[in-house]
Formats: structure tokens, C-alpha cells, sequence
């Protein structure tokens, strides 16, 4: 067997380990790195994921049989193994012939086995949820090696095949992201009012359903930020705030590493509304907390605070030494009213 040959076996038995979900962690890395290197691997893959679309809807069209479609697969895989090896010769033998079948091929794979198929592909590689609990948070590395802090009450989901084809995620909540560098396959998060795209950068992205505005600081890279009304670059130590009742989108100066001091159990507020703040404290402490005057929640404040040495008590004092607000608290039910 030619070094061709073994070079192509060994990228199909990657191919295979991937669809098949048996890859181990070293493989999906020579995976993406072999994905990374040409337009042409990029292109072969694709091809082979059409193989096995095809072979598992060949396999059951009502109930998917994974070891009958990785039969079927390795079996076509060999074959289109094969065709690449006599490529050039068969293109020299009988050119027409060649091109009349290629449209065969794609009209048949592109009418009938692709649809059902993908349904079948898009079944098999599920959406992946990350949940971290109130009270807590979560660390934990993206198949690309990009670094994911979640913060406490926040939800982050993706596809099994993240960083192959496309680095798409969806987000409710807050999150601290350090991006893997990959200028082929751009870094996106989603979320309902805001999305974030980057090539590799260090940036804190926040955006839980109930607050009212959503935030994104940026500590290194450059960023793009889109709304529904227009893209905004964010630069390092720029912070972008969204009103989401109003659509506007305002961009300003800040120290931005503070806004990752959640990672260290540090609850750092700068000129935050006192809505959001009750919501982080509510999520950071497990406490319920209701304010008696809604005029209250739009005014701000200013604090920097440490939750494993700072009790919810300590932290509420704290606020209401402003004068801005006064409390009074039952156990874990806490109360704010006009001073």
C-alpha cells in the first residue's frame, strides 16, 4: 500500500471514529487539524458525510441502524478510496462516462437520500447542553480547546460536531470565553438580542432572559457585535451595553478583566443597574429578593465584593449604606424599599 493510500485510510478511520462518536480526544484533534490545512480536505470531509447520510438511510428509513450504516459506509468509503487512487486514469479512459455518473450520483444523493439522511446526521449529533446550577459555577474546555467559564443560572448548548464544519453555540446567561485561534472556522455565540463573533480573543458575554440589558467586555482580541439593527467591533477594554427594551446599543471604556472576577468568586459591579444586581445575588447566593418600589430598579451602583468571605447580609449592607436604598431580611427572603 503507497504512502497516498495509508494517508487516506488513516483520515477515513478519523472520519469514521467521528461519525461514529468513538474518536478519542487526540484523534478529534488530528481531525481538526487535518480539517484546517485545505479547502480540499474540507471538501472530502463534507463528501464523506454525504456517504454516510446516504448509507445510513440505505441502512432503515424508520429506524436508524448504526452498526448496519457503518458497514454500508465503510464499504462505500472504500470505494470512493479507490475512485481517488484512479482518479487521473479513469479521467483519461472515459471522461463522459465519469461526468454522467457524477450527475446521477448527486441527483439521486441530492433528491432522495440526502434530505432523510440529514434528519438522520442531525439526530445523531445532538444538541449538547451545559447547565450550571444557582449558587455555583462550571469550567470546562470546548472540543476546539476553547476555554468556557458558566456562570451561576446560565445554559450554553452546541452541536456533537462543534469545530469541525463551524464554532456555533447559543447562550442564556453569563459566560467567560478564552477563543482557540482557528482563522478558517470563526467563534460564534448566539443569544435572542445579541451575537458575538470572533476569531480567537478573551471576552466576558452576558445575557440572562430576565435582565434588561446584556453586556460584553472585551480583555483581548477585537470582536464583532451584531444586533438586529447594525454590527458593532468592540476593541480591548471596551464594554457594549444593549438596553433590550430599546434596541440601543451603547459602547464605552472599562477595566474589562474585572468583569471576569465572577471566576474567582468576586461579584464586581460597575455602575450596574440595581435590577441586574439583585438578579446576580439571587443566583449567586440562592436568596429571593423583591423590591417593595419599582422606581428603584433603574437606579445604579457601584461595588466590588468577595462571595466566600462576604455574606448576602454583609453585601446588602453594603448597598444601602449609599442611601440610595434601605432592606430588611427574613432568612433568605430579602426585601428593598426606599430609604
Amino acid at each position: 500500500m503507497n504512502e497516498q493510500s495509508l494517508h487516506t485510510d488513516t483520515v477515513n478511520d478519523w472520519i469514521t471514529g467521528y461519525l461514529t462518536n468513538s474518536l478519542t480526544p487526540e484523534e478529534m484533534q488530528s481531525l481538526q487539524e487535518w480539517l484546517n490545512t485545505s479547502e480540499e480536505n474540507r471538501k472530502y470531509f463534507s463528501d464523506m458525510q454525504e456517504v454516510w447520510i446516504a448509507a445510513s438511510d440505505e441502512a432503515d428509513n424508520i429506524v436508524f441502524n448504526k452498526e448496519r450504516a457503518y458497514q454500508l459506509f465503510l464499504k462505500q468509503t472504500e470505494a470512493t478510496t479507490r475512485q481517488n487512487i484512479n482518479k487521473h486514469k479513469f479521467f483519461q479512459l472515459r471522461p463522459w462516462m465519469y461526468a454522467a455518473a457524477m450527475i446521477i450520483v448527486v441527483f439521486i444523493c441530492g433528491t432522495i437520500a440526502f434530505q432523510s439522511g440529514k434528519r438522520v446526521l442531525r439526530n445523531q449529533l445532538a444538541q449538547i447542553t451545559i447547565e450550571a446550577p444557582y449558587g455555583s459555577k462550571t469550567k470546562l474546555y470546548l472540543p476546539d480547546g476553547t476555554l468556557v467559564w458558566l456562570n451561576a443560572g446560565s445554559k450554553m448548548s452546541y452541536a456533537q460536531d462543534f469545530g469541525i464544519n463551524e464554532r456555533l453555540l447559543d447562550l442564556s446567561g453569563e459566560a467567560y470565553f478564552e477563543v482557540t485561534k482557528n482563522k478558517h472556522i470563526p467563534f460564534k455565540v448566539h443569544t435572542d438580542e445579541l451575537d458575538v463573533k470572533v476569531l480567537g480573543t478573551k471576552f466576558n458575554f452576558r445575557n440572562y432572559k430576565d435582565d434588561l440589558e446584556a453586556k460584553v467586555c472585551l480583555l483581548e482580541g477585537k470582536v464583532a457585535l451584531n444586533t438586529r439593527q447594525k454590527e458593532t467591533i468592540l476593541h480591548p477594554d471596551q464594554q457594549a451595553l444593549l438596553d433590550k427594551k430599546t434596541g440601543k446599543l451603547s459602547v464605552s471604556g472599562t477595566k474589562a478583566a474585572y468583569s471576569a472576577e465572577w471566576k474567582n468568586d468576586r461579584l464586581y459591579f460597575d455602575e450596574v443597574l440595581l435590577s441586574d444586581i439583585i438578579k446576580e445575588l439571587e443566583r449567586s447566593y440562592d436568596v429571593k429578593i423583591t423590591v417593595a418600589d419599582d422606581t428603584l430598579n433603574t437606579v445604579r451602583f457601584y461595588g466590588n465584593f468577595r462571595k466566600r468571605e462576604q455574606s448576602i447580609q454583609e453585601i446588602m449592607s453594603v448597598l444601602s449604606s449609599t442611601d440610595k436604598m434601605a432592606y430588611t431580611m427574613n432568612g433568605k427572603n430579602i426585601v428593598i424599599t426606599l430609604p
